[in-house]
């Protein structure tokens, strides 16, 4: 079995060998598109730079760290790595280029803008932002920095419009920490809700869109719903699948005869997802997101943690449970 793997393994890797001219015309697609950004950076310094290191990214470079891309474009070492590390620029107006060209591309009136918290595992005591906290990447506690994307989704494409770097509390007060790592001082602690809603009010009128998504850790906070719908913003949010709510459309259990009249009991969300309609666009959160089919049961929930999820009006929205 191994010697025949071997065999077929060797058999796919031949099938990948392309040619470097292939990717030629590619290359210089790719130089055309990086000159509106060369000229939002600031200094001519950068441009430059920032050109040498395309250059070296793009080349034939086993390793591509500073080091060698340095050598390989001819400039000393340290060159390169202020230029990625150190030096400081200004990376908003190479997002001010970025979302034109997305909205130019691929705006659509019924697009999404999807909000994502994403953790990447990562250690050192100079990495802005590292702490122990959840890491999605690795399913556990660790060490790890969390980034918070915005991203744009079209009926055939998708794109990443905006980025924060989340920034704990730890980091945020530790002023001899923040000034060896070059954290910039208007940079201070926000929520992860704090920085989408950031982005959306930068971004929202600049892109069309038809609706907000997020997962559960945004969905879960009432905060951040009642935010949206201050904004007038449709969205399809992640609740936990231990949120508890009850299922408005379901029939309430017989009535006595005295008191008030009973309504549909509590359920876990999770036993409330059995009973939905397995046909397609009913109950597979991933399906409704992507596209953004309703089923009307979603319509009319209620949920014990202080929020109605009842939607008629178009301005509205729906959290929908999920698994998580």
């Amino acid at each position: 079995m191994a010697l025949a793997w071997a065999q077929r393994r060797e058999a796919l890797l031949s099938d990948c060998i392309v040619s470097p001219d292939v990717f030629n015309p590619m290359i210089d697609r790719l130089a055309e598109f990086v000159v509106p950004y060369q000229q939002a950076m600031e200094t001519e310094a950068a441009q430059r730079n920032l050109h040498l290191y395309l250059q070296g990214l793009l080349s034939h470079l086993p390793n591509k760290n500073a080091e060698d891309i340095a050598t390989f474009v001819n400039v000393e070492p340290l060159v390169i790595q202020a230029f990625i590390g150190t030096a400081p620029w200004d990376h908003r107006p190479l997002i001010e280029v970025l979302v034109p060209q997305v909205v130019h591309r691929l705006g659509q009136p019924n697009g999404i803008l999807a909000f994502d918290p994403s953790s990447f595992p990562k250690r050192g005591l100079h990495s802005v932002g590292v702490k122990r906290q959840w890491c999605g990447h690795r399913g556990k506690v660790d060490n790890c920095q969390v980034g918070v994307f915005m991203g744009y989704v079209a009926a055939e494409e998708h794109a990443l419009l905006d980025f924060r770097l989340s920034l704990p509390h730890e980091w945020a007060r530790d002023e001899q920490r923040r000034q060896a790592c070059h954290v910039p001082p208007e940079i201070r602690y926000q929520t992860r809700q704090e920085q989408c809603l950031e982005m959306l009010d930068t971004w929202s009128v600049h892109v069309p869109h038809g609706w907000v998504t997020g997962d559960d850790e945004l969905g879960r906070h009432t905060g951040f719903r009642q935010a949206l719908r201050e904004r007038g913003e449709r969205y399809v949010l992640g609740v936990p699948c231990t949120t508890t709510m009850r299922d408005l459309e379901a029939l309430p259990p017989a009535y006595q005869g005295r008191g008030r009249r009973p309504k549909a009991p509590w359920q876990s969300v999770t036993a409330w997802r059995k009973l939905l309609d397995p046909r397609p666009g009913g109950h597979s959160r991933c399906e409704m997101v992507k596209r953004v089919r309703w089923s009307s049961r979603w319509s009319n929930v209620e949920c014990k943690r202080g929020w109605r999820a009842n939607a008629p009006d178009p301005k509205s929205g729906w959290s929908l449970p999920g698994v998580s």
